[in-house]
């Protein structure tokens, strides 16, 4: 990575503070969090329940507001942006992927790949999105409907949807959570292929130690704090790093 990537991250956050409730039944969920994830780099957060990691992703897409601290998407500062701007910057600038695929049944594969494109009016380079396609082997499948697709083909899709309008970061929570292990890895696989071909930036969370070993770096929560970060992990390695936070098995 060159230093002036490395010098602007894809996203960050400065004293990020999150809490839920009011006096005894206040929960912080994000205890003074400072993190930068790095472009095109694959990042996946991990930690036993309760750990905040959910929070943290949520409040780094903007899709949950900051109680205090600042996050940046790029050079922008999301608490400075009003629901428009905000709404507007989602759309513009990040990818999502969720556990639940979320594609309209009564589109075929293709349509459900541009919908949010076309709903903003804008145009998808072709030469990208015949690029997306091949890469994640949806070439024979663009034509299928959501329910003549397998589970691994819809993620696979709902993957090309979040890549097709160039986002700067994609973020994905939980995205082999209804899959089986096989269909598992092969999104795994292209999500980890998007970011070595294609330059994406991807954070996910998981809390499957497998799925986490297909990334750069796992960054551990706990009590709503990074507690540590591994670099080239390795499901193992993974496990055994989990295991010493709550001395049992990672919980979602």
């Amino acid at each position: 990575m060159s230093t002036a990537a490395a010098a602007a991250p894809a996203a960050r956050a400065v004293g990020l503070t999150k809490s839920y409730g009011t006096g005894d039944t206040r929960v912080v969920a994000l205890d003074a969090v400072d993190v930068e994830i790095e472009q095109g780099r694959f990042t996946a957060i991990m930690g036993p329940s309760g750990s905040g990691k959910s929070t943290l992703m949520h409040c780094l897409a903007g899709l949950d507001n900051a109680g205090s601290g600042q996050v940046w998407i790029g050079g922008t500062d999301l608490t400075s942006l009003n629901d428009k701007q905000l709404t507007r910057l989602r759309r513009d600038q990040i990818g999502f992927v969720f556990q639940s695929f979320n594609l309209l049944p009564t589109l075929t594969a293709e349509e459900n790949i541009t919908l949010p494109a076309d709903i903003a009016g804008r145009r998808i380079d072709p030469d990208w999105l015949k690029q997306v396609v091949v890469t994640l082997g949806l070439g024979d499948r663009l034509r299928h409907r959501p329910s003549e697709l397998s589970g691994g083909q819809q993620q696979r899709v709902a993957v090309a949807r979040a890549l097709a309008s160039r986002p700067q970061i994609i973020f994905a929570d939980e995205p082999t959570g209804n899959l089986d292990s096989r269909a598992g890895a092969e999104v795994l696989g292209f999500l980890r292929g998007s970011v070595d071909d294609l330059g994406q930036t991807v954070v996910m969370v998981t809390h499957d130690p497998v799925a986490a070993s297909y990334a750069d770096l796992v960054l551990f929560l706990a009590d709503g704090r990074i507690v540590e970060r591994l670099a080239d992990p390795t499901a193992d390695a993974v496990l055994a790093r989990m295991n010493r936070f709550d001395g049992t098995r990672p919980t979602d």
